[in-house]
């Protein structure tokens, strides 16, 4: 019995003044508990004061959940000492090793959690590890909480700012990127001017100052305009690519609508005219043809959509640019098509942060490309209960943390404890 208590303290990883004293297993319950204890006549630091050496007081009874042995649930038992401090004279629990305070988890458990819930569903985790997913979420706040404390924001220079829905319609967080390094550096609830300033807090608590910051990618939202002029003092804006094309695509949307009630054939063509000409397919191309020989309203909105289209993409250099959109909003402000007119005031109103873009060379494509992970993650957990929970797992797939526990099978929990 001696050597399989021997081989047991090794397989937990346990080291003096610890070692497992007695082992039960059920096959029924599918279920092997593992009771820990410590050397008679141990001395052990003071958790508050650090001083070495102190005699235990008294012995509290404690339960952590561990990792599977086999198909087996695990579970450690052990009298947890407290020591009555000589030097502060406090008397405090002592912190074991396989265990951080306060929790009901062994880290070698945590880490494996933490691992799983990057690329799974916290719901399916919980089932598969047979635990609550509350317990879970509890986990992944603690760790990516602590990971994050530790990151280093100081070489942030571009940022890309959006928004992301936790919920059809409602309950939207805003996303902030580092365009450089391509990962989430802040994510929080609402899609206000305020949550540029709650950034730029964040950015100094992590070693960043708001001033440092050169360049900022963003919609033409009034309210992500004005965060950034007062919060990003020195960050030259540039309008993303993206949203101008999808305001571009909501005025022809918006003629075809008015036209469609005296034109048949537009009936069911809206994604037609939505589509990036280049993904056509040659029945797309073929009926796209047909309808631009009938000289609708929606074709002549389609083609003012395309040459901006092919202005904010083909254009060499902002002078190149500067020119080309002269002309196209020009054609747009005579076209006879409100609401192309509206848009091209609006394109007017924001031109020179347009024209940034061939400055800066900034797009908001990796934060859509994060919002699309982010929006997979929700669909895998069929939504969050709560918006913490979606910018917690926010920061887990897309933050790149460089500090949480590594997996289980690749380290020792001595490691995983960081």
């Amino acid at each position: 019995m001696a050597t399989e208590h021997a081989l047991f303290t090794a397989a937990l990883g346990l080291s003096a003044p610890w070692e497992v004293s007695d082992i039960r297993f059920d096959a029924e319950a599918r279920r092997i508990d593992f009771d820990v204890t410590f050397a008679s006549g141990s001395r052990f630091a003071c958790p508050a004061c650090g001083t070495d050496g102190q005699p235990v007081h008294d012995t509290r009874q404690r339960t952590w959940q561990h990792l599977h042995f086999f198909e087996h649930q695990a579970f450690i038992h052990a009298a947890v000492p407290r020591v009555c401090c000589q030097d502060c004279g406090k008397t405090a629990q002592v912190e074991v090793p396989w265990a951080r305070s306060g929790s009901g988890f062994s880290q070698l458990f945590e880490a494996m959690a933490v691992t799983l819930c990057r690329e799974m569903p916290v719901r399916k985790v919980a089932e598969l590890l047979c635990v609550g997913d509350d317990a879970l979420w509890r986990i992944l706040d603690h760790y990516v909480g602590a990971a994050r404390a530790q990151e280093d924001y100081s070489e942030v220079r571009a940022v890309g700012i959006d928004e992301t829905a936790a919920r059809r319609g409602q309950d939207y967080i805003t996303i902030f990127q580092d365009l450089d390094a391509r990962r989430l550096l802040f994510a929080c609830p609402g899609r206000s001017q305020s949550t540029v300033a709650r950034f730029a807090e964040d950015l100094r608590e992590h070693g960043g100052e708001p001033a440092w910051i050169e360049a900022a990618c963003i919609d033409m939202s009034k309210a992500y305009i004005a965060g950034v002029q007062r919060h990003l003092p020195q960050a030259a804006i540039t309008f993303d690519a993206f949203h101008i094309v999808k305001l571009a695509n909501e005025a022809v949307d918006e003629v075809r609508r008015a036209e469609v009630r005296s034109e048949s054939a537009l009936k069911g063509t809206r994604w037609l005219w939505l589509k990036d000409a280049y993904r056509f397919s040659i029945r797309q191309i073929t009926e796209l043809h047909h309808l631009s020989r009938m000289r609708l309203k929606t074709g002549r909105a389609w083609r003012i959509k395309e040459m901006l289209r092919d202005i904010l993409t083909k254009s060499r250099n902002r002078d190149e640019a500067e020119q080309a959109l002269k002309k196209w909003y020009s054609w747009a402000r005579h076209c006879h098509l409100e609401p192309f007119k509206r848009f091209a005031l609006t394109v007017k109103a924001h031109w020179q942060g347009i024209l940034n873009r061939f400055d800066s060379r900034l797009s908001n494509g990796v934060v859509e490309g994060m919002n699309a992970q982010i929006q997979a993650a929700k669909a895998r957990a069929r939504g969050f209960r709560h918006l913490r929970n979606l910018i917690t797992i926010s920061y887990l797939v897309c933050g790149k943390l460089t500090h949480l526990p590594a997996s289980p099978y690749r380290t020792t929990s001595s490691a995983a404890a960081a």
